[in-house]
This record gives structure tokens, C-alpha cells and sequence, in this order.
């Protein structure tokens, strides 16, 4: 049978480090998937407000097939400035893409990132003209290993997930012939994560070994088509978004890897609701470290693949705001 990782973190997936950093007076945050070596990226952008960086470069026909890092920030637009961080950090190890290796010019580190809203938090965002997200991105960085904090950390620092404090979440699969999927998500949803009027998570089917809590609906628990429970608003706009990161050690092809970003979104309507409305940015990124070959039939395991990392990102963000909690 399929079982977590070990850790039950994104980085069971062998080749990649997250780091996150934080400013509590600020009440935000950013968190950094480091890849080991240029890594095939993919993108599926879902929610009608998104806030990215570089996701025209991962479509399959594009020059550059490979990432060095992702970025998952809060702070709207200025966030996005966390990748700026993490490029010139990375550009200063020497890592990047080159067209040639002509002294004095340097390589160009190819840094896709998204962002989250999290300006109306109460934090001090008086920052004038400096930002802190450039310097976030580098002390992410610098942070990276194969274990971090969850919950209130890194870009789900100052994160609302409907009425309940959001939060970073991740989780893992190991198939039972040994592919290795992992998520990570940052939970600023509109929507509830909660089925309403119980402590039950919509994504309590696909839990495993309890990761947020055990909690069951009722066995006669029925919905109402027009109740969102917890959501932020019941129903209002406001900005709000949960982006993601899965990951795998199975080698992808580009085209690969963009199926696999289609099917992973369906881990997002798992776990909220309502999702991907207007006013979300929601956005779920796929890595493939290429640690290992995939088995054949190729079609039949991309499915497999897929599948896997849409329960598999349910549960990071359901684990995310239990740990915030």
C-alpha cells in the first residue's frame, strides 16, 4: 500500500530543500523550494485573481525547461520580489541558466514564483519604499533544508483560511513501487477548509495516520448546495488565494509535467470550499526531480502520478491550518 514518507514533508521527494522566513511584525512571510539540480517545472493557474512570476517560461515549447527554485510568498504584488532575492542569492552561487559560459557574464537563475494577499492582516506594512520581501526570499533561502516548521511559518505566516488562521502545510505519498510524491501549500482560501457546522476537514478522507487530527463528520452529515460554512464570507468577495507546490522523483517530460499540474488542482476542490472563484489566485506548481525513471506504461503512471498528488495536496493544506491552529 501507499504510505507517507518519512517526514511526510515535500522534501521526502530526494533533491529538494524548503526554507522559510518570516517578519512578525509584519505578519508575512516566504517560503523557497530549492532544487538540487535544474529541475522540469510545470504550472495550472485555477483562481481568477492570481499574483506569479515567470510561469509563460514553463510552457512545454519554451527555450528553458527547467527551474532552480520555486517561490511561494505573501505580500501581493510586492511579494513577488521574494524571487528577486533568491535569484541574485543563487546568481552569486554561480547557479543559473546560460546560453554560454562567456567570463563575466553571469548565469541567469530562473525563479518562478507565486503570491498570496496577505496586506489586510493588521501587520505593520508601513514600509515605505523597501518591502521585505527581497530579503526574505535570501534568508528563505539560506534556510533551506529537509525540515522546516508548518503551520504559522513561511508564506502562511499571516494567512486567514475563511474565518480560521491559514497557514503552510505539506504532506508525502510513497506508491507501493516506490514513486515518491510530495506537496506544499500556503492556505490564504476564501473558502473553508472545515465542512460546515463540524471540526471536520473536507479533505478528512484522504488523511493518513491522523496528520490533522482524526476529526469524522457525522455519518448522517449532509451539506446545504449554498452553505460555505466558514469562509471568509458567506458569500463575499475579498482577495484570497492557496498556492502550491508538488513535487516527484519521477522523471517528466515538460508535457508530463503540465498533466499532472491539470489533475493536482483537483486536490484544491478537496480540500476547500468554495474554490478558484474570481477573486482567488490560486496557483499549484509541479517539480520533477528525475530521480528515477518512470515505469511503463507511461500513460497509466502519469494517472497514477496525477492522482496522487491531488490527495496528496488535499491533505497539505488541510495539515497546514490544523497546524496553524
Amino acid at each position: 500500500m501507499s504510505k507517507p514518507g518519512q517526514k511526510n514533508l515535500i522534501t521526502d521527494v530526494v533533491g529538494l530543500r524548503v526554507g522559510n522566513a518570516e517578519r512578525s511584525h509584519v505578519l508575512t512571510g516566504s517560503t523557497v523550494i530549492e532544487c538540487e539540480t535544474p529541475s522540469v517545472a510545470a504550472v495550472a493557474v485555477a483562481g481568477g485573481g492570481p499574483g506569479t512570476r515567470e510561469t509563460d517560461l514553463l510552457a512545454a515549447d519554451k527555450l528553458v525547461d527547467q527551474v532552480n527554485a520555486i517561490v511561494l510568498s505573501g505580500g501581493s504584488a510586492y511579494g513577488l520580489a521574494a524571487a528577486d532575492g533568491v535569484a541574485a542569492r543563487l546568481g552569486q552561487r554561480g547557479i543559473g541558466f546560460s546560453m554560454s559560459d562567456a567570463p563575466g557574464v553571469p548565469k541567469t537563475p530562473i525563479v518562478p514564483a507565486a503570491i498570496l494577499y496577505d496586506l489586510a492582516n493588521r501587520g505593520d506594512k508601513d514600509w515605505q519604499d523597501s518591502p521585505p520581501y527581497a530579503d526574505l526570499g535570501r534568508e528563505a533561502l539560506d534556510a533551506a533544508g529537509e525540515t522546516f516548521e508548518l503551520g504559522r511559518a513561511g508564506a502562511g505566516f499571516g494567512a486567514r483560511a475563511g474565518r480560521h488562521r491559514g497557514g503552510l502545510g505539506s504532506a508525502s505519498i510513497v506508491s507501493h513501487d516506490g514513486m515518491t510524491i510530495g506537496a506544499l501549500s500556503a492556505v490564504n482560501s476564501f473558502g473553508s477548509v472545515y465542512m460546515p457546522g463540524t471540526d471536520a476537514f473536507w479533505a478528512w478522507p484522504f488523511e493518513q495516520d491522523g496528520e490533522f487530527g482524526g476529526v469524522r463528520p457525522p455519518t448522517d452529515y449532509t451539506a446545504d448546495a449554498e452553505d460555505w460554512g466558514d469562509a471568509k464570507q458567506n458569500p463575499q468577495p475579498r482577495e484570497n488565494t492557496t498556492i502550491a507546490c508538488i513535487a516527484t522523483d519521477v522523471s517528466l517530460t515538460p508535457g508530463e509535467a503540465q498533466r499532472v499540474a491539470q489533475m493536482a488542482l483537483s486536490g484544491f476542490s478537496r480540500a476547500i470550499r468554495p474554490v478558484f472563484a474570481p477573486f482567488d489566485g490560486d496557483v499549484v506548481f509541479v517539480l520533477s526531480t528525475a530521480k528515477r525513471e518512470m515505469p511503463e506504461p507511461r500513460p497509466l503512471t502519469l494517472t497514477r502520478i496525477g492522482e496522487l498528488a491531488a490527495s496528496t495536496l488535499a491533505r497539505a493544506i488541510a495539515r497546514g491550518v490544523h497546524e496553524a491552529q
